[in-house]
């Protein structure tokens, strides 16, 4: 399609998409639904019934300002970007999601714009039936709250169904013995997608090995947590406003949260971040995470000092100390638990647009009293978890 027919089909074609605010801007612009996008486009706001159009080149303005102006619509160029390519109905890039390292930029993005359809659709629009007719299988060999239920409200949400089995450790025919491969080979004859959490890392590859649906790793271990990464990713930008050139200080238990891990490969796909790592001795970051960003020309920073770090960072990353972890040493537990707790102390040394974020659940890492404080992002981001999830079980289940 050329770029001048694609300007008069987004301003001549009705059939939207759902509305959205257009970040770093005070206007509103929505969404229309296009076949086609080069993967050079110009961004421009416009007033309040106006579109996002797409162009060739920069080199295009001209016309676009011309197209604009027969229809009465003032527009203000923002920035050149590059957007992914991917067309209405195209199948998703990603049989199934299992660790950081799958995705990019271009990914990345298109995904967050998809979780922000999301929230429409569940703030707007909740007799959705997008996925009508399509079966999940939860299948959890650790124990969950918000991921396991944030997935199920999602499928639900979007007119899906779910079976569920809530310890499958514990309660499913693995108690019996049952590998792995074989409880995946008979789950998916039931559903058309199973989301996994498992005490073993590396289990999610193993389950995506054997399937042939698509598997999401909802944790596996020490390992990784990519879906917890995408939404903490997507709150940041949300939070802060950017992903380049942003201080991230990731606190806690480094050695063996799947989540940090997961968000450190994310990070490093942005440019100028720098990372601090704040741990007690025994749980510091492993040496894989620390040479994969080298590798990739991150910064990272080891510290002692939780509020110098908190003092410098755009986001103050905070984790329990995960008992389940050190199995029976229990002295090696309690001697790295309570030695970094943010509190009103770290909330005065952090910058005003500084956030707090937390996996959670939480213990006595963060105290309640910062829950009041505007900067205590962790319940906006176990609610965005909400839009990122429903996001992915459309892109793997009907494509873009």
């Amino acid at each position: 399609m050329a770029a001048t027919s694609s300007l008069f089909s987004c301003s001549m074609h009705t059939e939207k998409l759902a509305p959205k605010i257009s970040k770093g801007s005070d206007v509103l612009c929505s969404h229309i639904k296009s076949s086609y996008m080069e993967p050079g486009y110009l961004k421009s706001t416009c007033c309040t019934n106006s579109k996002f159009l797409s162009i060739k080149k920069s080199s295009k303005l001209e016309q676009m300002k011309t197209i604009l102006q027969t229809d009465g619509i003032r527009c203000r160029a923002l920035k050149v970007e590059h957007a992914p390519y991917f067309s209405v109905g195209q199948k998703f890039q990603l049989d199934d999601v299992i660790e950081a390292q799958q995705f990019d930029r271009d990914i990345l993005n298109a995904i967050f714009e998809v979780a922000q359809d999301m929230e429409s659709i569940e703030k707007n629009s909740p007799g959705s039936q997008l996925l009508k007719g399509y079966l999940m299988a939860t299948l959890f060999y650790e124990p969950s709250t918000r991921t396991r239920l944030s997935f199920e409200s999602a499928m639900k949400r979007l007119g899906g169904e779910v079976l569920t089995t809530e310890n499958a450790r514990e309660f499913s025919s693995a108690a019996k013995g049952e590998t792995l491969e074989d409880t995946i080979r008979t789950v998916e004859g039931y559903s058309d997608i199973i989301v996994m959490r498992h005490f073993e890392s590396g289990a999610a590859r193993r389950a995506a090995a054997t399937a042939g649906i698509p598997i999401i790793n909802a944790g596996d271990g020490p390992g990784q947590h990519p879906t917890q990464a995408l939404l903490d990713v997507y709150t940041i930008q949300r939070e802060i406003g950017k992903l380049d050139s942003i201080k991230v200080g990731l606190v806690g238990d480094l050695a063996n949260g799947r989540t940090v891990r997961s968000l450190a490969y994310l990070l490093a796909k942005y440019k100028d971040v720098k990372i601090y790592f704040v741990a007690p001795d025994v749980v510091k970051m492993k040496d894989d995470i620390k040479e994969y960003l080298t590798s990739k020309g991150v910064e990272w920073e080891e510290s002692a000092d939780l509020m110098e770090v908190a003092s410098e960072c755009d986001v103050v990353y905070q984790t329990r100390i995960q008992k389940e972890r050190f199995g029976e040493r229990v002295d090696l537990y309690e001697k790295a638990r309570g030695k970094y707790i943010v509190n009103k102390d770290v909330l005065k040394v952090m910058q005003s647009h500084a956030v707090v974020m937390h996996p959670l659940p939480r213990l006595d890492e963060i105290i309640v009293d910062v829950d009041a404080d505007p900067r205590a992002a962790y319940f906006r981001q176990a609610k965005n978890g909400l839009y990122i999830r429903m996001a992915l079980l459309k892109l793997l289940l009907v494509g873009w």
